[in-house]
């Protein structure tokens, strides 16, 4: 590989480096394995918690109904906590009303200090010989004054699950007889696993109920987990307590209400932390997807109330019962005093028992949420390398408002994407990581493309700044991409312009005076080819050379260039009186312009090169330039230039030559005005081009009168010229295959 080209390919673009900034993502992401960093969890989480507020409350199953303690029942009944006694015919109220299972979001630890029988020992000192010691002894066994027994036969008579809590943290208070007891036979799949290999959340000891009260049909914890932000997302289905996996009081309360007995946990082969992670569990022809410890992901119905809640005074006083029957029975407390409160998706004030409730809906809709770590890598990777990919050539070779405009609509098309093909169907894919490198991309590209964009104005402002017009300038800085630096074939027009008798002209001046009258004539005519868009190739001691077409497109090139001669013959004219009165020589130019295909470019070696054009089109315009002297012009334009001028300028037909160099004559044309002429003019151009018709078909007699007319009312050098030439031709006949035409014989 050649020198220049190792540099272009090491040179840095900004597709480039959008492309590094892919690559870097891609290895980035690899590197996070199976466990992501906290900070993007957290931020998937937040995307999470909003599309839960953009798709708002859904429908509730319709099973799962809330036994309130709040408020109005704590004012009307007294503060929590109510004798048991009060409790066990709330209890048998529920009851009643043949619920498919009752669930206390309440732990009874301690024996209840109301309880008639604790004031009998107060009583017989109070009134002493009134109660033998016998007879209280008989008092104290009565079960009916002791409020803990009675709650215990009120859940023994309802399908009830009693719930109570795991302590986490070591507070050296655990003993041995302090175990709960559920009724659910928990089996492995595969069998062969045992307990102890299964990665679940640990727990050090369970505060449960007191012996006398847990007489319900089972019992579940209802601990719940907030994530470092404090909100409720999981809920796990399963603990572990010296080795035994213990359930949660939602799922008991599903396994009571569906008459299942077993519960069903599915180990995964893959190691967390050197156990076993879950799968899921499965009870009763369900199937509840986990995380890797056996927490579920709640599917959240809503704000706080979404389900519907029974005041307990309500139920205690027989009302509305039957909005209880064959229904999923939660018996917790909204009141704040109570402390029962989180944070959700939906509010960051939520009850803990509306969270259980959720649970029971969401396995008896069978909508829990799940995840699948393989589908987020292989969404990651997707949007990561195409996505990036796209959006770093859109940035390098659109405006920068049309990469804003892609990078804002892929964003939007991986949140909705997200939203309607996983979110919506209770799937939970991340993808902020994806969203942060797309937004990486194109904050590193931008920047990158203003630096490249600067560095690129710059250069082009320092190659055309003092050749074309700062309008120009401007928007080639703008739209970079319209400027081909590259040498390519474009039909252009050029312009040469020459001071005729210079070299005599300089003879008579000093070099400071003739450098600060060339100063002065260079400056005011590139004024006038920069004024009509078009750009000084070079100047050449006293002549121009200047282009349109190129670098920047111009549809109206030739109109443009005609349009530039004749303001560079006003301004000669404007210019000659202040120069006379000055003492400076009055001079003259001629003016050639040709238009066609033509290579334009950098022209030059690797140190050193002109943005110029080259080609047989520009070396015509040169000789038209000079070939103002022979016929008393000043401008003359070749057939082609007037091809494309149209019918907006007025043209006199000049001659047809063959240039030095060419076999085919070429048709020249002086241009005379843009629009019409005057009357005279036309007059006089037509009787000229109708002396030029006989002239060509050898009529030189018909010729010669129209010339000698024409001449003798104005005369013309052109007018002497073609006199000359008929004389000549009498003398001397033309050959027989002349076509009318001049060949120059010098360039």
């Amino acid at each position: 590989m050649k020198p220049t080209r190792l540099k272009a390919f090491f040179t840095l673009s900004p597709f480039k480096v959008g492309c590094l900034v892919v690559l870097a993502a891609v290895a980035y992401f690899y590197s996070f394995g199976q466990q992501k960093p906290p900070l993007l969890t957290a931020l998937d989480n937040r995307v999470t918690d909003a599309m839960f507020r953009w798709r708002g409350p859904m429908p509730t199953a319709g099973q799962v109904v809330i036994i309130d303690l709040d408020e109005k029942s704590l004012r009307q009944v007294g503060q929590w906590p109510w004798p048991r006694h009060t409790v066990a015919r709330l209890v048998r109220q529920v009851g009643s009303a043949q619920p498919k299972a009752i669930g206390l979001d309440i732990v009874f630890a301690e024996a209840d200090r109301t309880s008639p029988k604790n004031f009998l020992d107060e009583l017989q000192r109070y009134l002493p010989g009134t109660v033998t010691a016998d007879q209280l002894q008989t008092l104290k066994s009565q079960e009916s004054l002791d409020h803990d027994v009675a709650l215990g036969k009120a859940f023994a008579e309802t399908p009830s699950v009693l719930g109570y809590v795991f302590q986490t943290m070591n507070d050296n208070l655990k003993t041995e007889t302090e175990k709960p007891f559920p009724t659910a036979i928990v089996r492995l799949d595969p069998s062969h696993f045992k307990y102890h290999d299964l990665a679940l959340i640990p727990a050090y000891r369970a505060i449960v109920n007191t012996e006398k009260i847990a007489q319900g049909q089972s019992e579940g914890f209802f601990n719940v987990f907030p994530d470092p932000s404090g909100t409720v997302r999981k809920v796990p289905l399963f603990m572990e307590l010296d080795g035994i996996p213990y359930p949660s009081l939602a799922l008991e309360m599903l396994r009571v209400g569906l008459g299942e007995q077993t519960v069903t946990i599915h180990v995964s082969q893959q190691m967390t932390g050197g156990e076993k992670g879950i799968l899921g569990v499965s009870f009763a022809n369900r199937f509840l997807p986990t995380d890797e410890a056996g927490q579920v992901t709640i599917n959240f119905r809503g704000p706080a109330h979404t389900f519907p809640y029974l005041s307990a005074v309500d139920v205690l006083e027989g009302r509305r019962l039957d909005e209880l029957r064959g229904k999923y029975v939660l018996i917790g407390t909204s009141a704040a005093g109570l402390l029962d409160l989180r944070a959700t998706p939906f509010s960051n004030i939520y009850p803990g028992v509306e969270v259980h409730a959720n649970i029971i809906d969401n396995v008896l809709k069978g909508d829990p949420f799940s995840h699948d770590f393989y589908t987020e890598i292989g969404l990651t990777y997707t949007i990561i390398i195409v996505g990036g990919l796209f959006l770093s050539a859109l940035l390098s070779h659109t405006s920068a408002l049309a990469g804003g405009l892609g990078g804002i609509l892929l964003i939007e098309a991986t949140v909705t994407g997200n939203y309607y093909l996983f979110f919506k169907q209770n799937e939970l894919v991340g993808v902020v990581y994806p969203l942060a490198t797309v937004i990486l991309i194109f904050m590193v590209v931008t920047l990158f493309n203003y630096f490249y964009e600067g560095r690129e104005r710059r250069f082009i402002s320092k190659a055309f700044g003092h050749y074309v017009s700062p309008q120009i300038v401007e928007q080639l800085s703008k739209n970079p991409e319209k400027l081909s630096l590259k040498g390519e074939q474009k039909v252009l027009t050029v312009l040469f312009s020459d001071i005729r008798g210079f070299t005599s002209i300089s003879e008579k001046m000093d070099s400071e005076g003739l450098g600060k009258f060339m100063n002065e004539y260079l400056t005011a005519m590139s004024n006038i080819v920069m004024a009509n868009k078009g750009t000084v190739d070079k100047y050449m001691g006293d002549a121009v050379m200047a282009i349109w077409g190129a670098p920047l497109d111009d549809e109206e090139h030739a109109a443009n260039c005609v349009r530039t001669a004749f303001g560079m013959m006003a301004k000669l004219n404007e210019l000659r009186p202040q120069w006379e009165a000055r003492g400076l020589p009055a001079i003259a130019i001629g003016i050639g312009i040709n238009t066609g295909l033509m290579s334009v470019g950098n022209f030059g070696s690797e140190q050193r090169f002109d943005y110029t054009v080259m080609g047989d089109n520009v070396n015509l315009a040169s000789r038209l330039e000079g070939s103002n002297k022979i016929y008393g012009t000043n401008i003359i334009i070749s057939e082609y230039t007037r091809e494309m001028l149209g019918e907006r300028f007025f043209c006199r037909f000049v001659d047809m030559v063959r240039v030095k160099g060419k076999a085919l004559p070429v048709k020249i044309y002086e241009p005379v005005c843009e629009g019409e002429p005057d009357p005279q003019t036309r007059k006089s151009v037509e009787e000229f081009e109708q002396a030029m018709v006989y002239y060509r078909i050898r009529r030189f007699d018909d010729a010669e009168d129209i010339l000698a007319a024409l001449q003798a009312a104005k005369p013309a050098k052109i007018y002497e010229l073609y006199l000359e030439r008929i004389a000549h031709f009498r003398d001397n006949p033309p050959c027989a295959d002349w076509d009318g035409a001049f060949t120059f014989t010098t360039k």
